[in-house]
């Protein structure tokens, strides 16, 4: 793993993506409570104020990049303003060096205006030019449209479907495995 200085907030043209900060949490803690967001993600609508805090607490110490196995989630905002609108994360793919798991996340309200899909290209733009990232894999349910979306849009390539792979909140889930390699980027 390359050693990287403190990059953030990282901006697009439109947000400013920085680590998630205890004025997040209220916020943070109401969109994971919402069914339509919860319905993809290993999390349920009973995530916590204190799921949240627990969640920042295991990340402070991280620095640019978490350490292997471990998981960054980042603010998502609007260039010039505070409220947080989702966020995007990314963790250090155990035994695999330069290796990284991308995810992201929106509130409702601001989906289907494209931040998710410049949130995603700006944290792999950072992982690939400035982290030295190999490779970046994303994962989502396969009847995750809008995730898959999101993925095609940034240039990940789909190079995997686990059929019924995957036991989540009570039912057999086929799963999707996406990739994008440094040599690949910008193509």
């Amino acid at each position: 793993m390359v050693e990287v200085g403190l990059p953030y907030p990282l901006y697009s043209r439109r947000l400013r993506i920085e680590p998630l900060a205890s004025e997040d949490i209220d916020a943070f803690v109401a969109y994971r409570q919402i069914a339509e967001v919860a319905r993809w993600q290993a999390w349920t609508p009973e995530f916590s104020r204190v799921d949240a805090e627990a969640l920042l607490e295991a990340q402070s110490s991280y620095n640019a990049v978490p350490p292997d196995g471990a998981r960054l989630r980042l603010a998502v905002r609007p260039i010039d303003g505070l409220t947080l609108w989702g966020d995007v994360s990314f963790a250090a793919t155990l035994g695999e060096p330069d290796s990284y798991e991308l995810g992201a996340t929106v509130h409702p309200d601001h989906q289907g205006q494209g931040y998710a899909v410049e949130a995603v290209e700006r944290l792999v733009q950072f992982l690939f030019e400035d982290a030295k990232a190999h490779r970046l894999v994303a994962h989502c349910d396969h009847r995750n449209v809008g995730a898959a979306a999101v993925l095609d849009s940034v240039g990940f390539r789909r190079e995997s479907h686990r059929v019924e792979a995957e036991f989540v909140k009570g039912e057999w889930v086929s799963v999707d495995g996406y990739a994008l390699l440094a040599r690949e980027y910008g193509r």
